[in-house]
């Protein structure tokens, strides 16, 4: 049987219009706590309850957690997708589920979703290297079937070709969107030729890695290696060199996902929405400048 977390209470007196389902994986993410956060607020704020399911980032388990939300009669669900979950979402539009796809969206338009911007965020990353004269950036991907990390490498080659750099796979490796992944492909782009001055990596988890892999062979980020990455991390600040990142704007994704969801159980036959919040440049030291 799948445990759901409690609904959240309000404050005293407050009275509840409705209660949503929140599905996603707890810890896949270094900021799935800030957005569990920003939903409650944005919930509270509406008189609304949330109820916590944790999808452990599993398919299979996102299913059943799913099942358990709809036995709970919750009015609504925000679902932070896993990867390859098609059949998941397919049957919540089928059944008429009120439901919000949050932070990983995916390539249709059936369904109204809520997260970040990916393609000029990390054309800009790249941009921004080459303005310091880097000619061989590399890219630490994520997971290939994921719409967020394919919208990732995408800006990627954008900015390569908006800065008059020619795109080689010889300077792009999967980092498969965990910490070992991406000290994998770091040691393996570092190892190949041509061997890149600067990366753009593609997730905060993968952040991990690179920062590892760097360390563990004597390479000076930010004076040996420029490295900018996706999306800010609490300890991003913190080390030396701090990182260069674009943060995502967690916030703002919390809220705009209860009102999508309160405007979808308001209005059923409203066209579903897709939107795309920018997110935020953060200008360190270890873009080497």
């Amino acid at each position: 049987m799948t445990a759901l977390s409690p609904a959240l209470p309000l404050w005293e007196d407050t009275p509840v219009t409705h209660r949503f389902g929140v599905a996603m994986a707890m810890h896949a993410n270094p900021y799935s706590g800030e957005l569990i956060r920003a939903i409650r607020r944005a919930a509270r704020r509406h008189g609304c309850e949330i109820t916590l399911a944790d999808t452990g980032d599993s398919v299979a388990n996102e299913a059943a957690v799913i099942r358990a939300l709809r036995a709970d009669r919750v009015d609504g669900v925000l679902l932070v997708p896993a990867a390859g979950d098609d059949a998941v979402i397919n049957g919540l539009v089928r059944m008429g589920v009120p439901t919000v796809l949050v932070d990983r969206m995916a390539g249709r338009n059936d369904v109204d979703q809520v997260g970040s911007e990916n393609i000029q965020a990390v054309c800009a990353l790249v941009r921004h290297l080459a303005g310091l004269r880097h000619r061989k950036i590399g890219f630490i991907s994520g997971e290939e079937d994921m719409t967020t990390y394919e919208e990732r490498a995408l800006g990627y080659r954008l900015g390569l070709g908006r800065s008059g750099i020619r795109w080689t796979s010889q300077l792009v490796a999967c980092g498969q969107s965990t910490p070992g992944g991406a000290a994998a492909a770091t040691a393996k782009l570092l190892d190949s030729w041509p061997s890149p001055t600067a990366l753009v990596v593609a997730s905060e988890a993968m952040m991990i890695g690179v920062q590892y892999e760097a360390h563990r062979l004597g390479i000076r980020i930010g004076r040996d290696l420029a490295i900018v990455g996706y999306g800010d991390m609490e300890w991003a600040g913190q080390v030396t060199p701090a990182v260069t990142t674009m943060a995502q704007p967690i916030e703002e994704i919390g809220r705009k996902a209860v009102e999508l969801l309160l405007a979808r159980i308001t209005d059923p036959e409203r066209r579903p929405e897709s939107v795309r919040l920018a997110p935020r440049f953060i200008h360190r030291q270890s873009c080497g400048c």
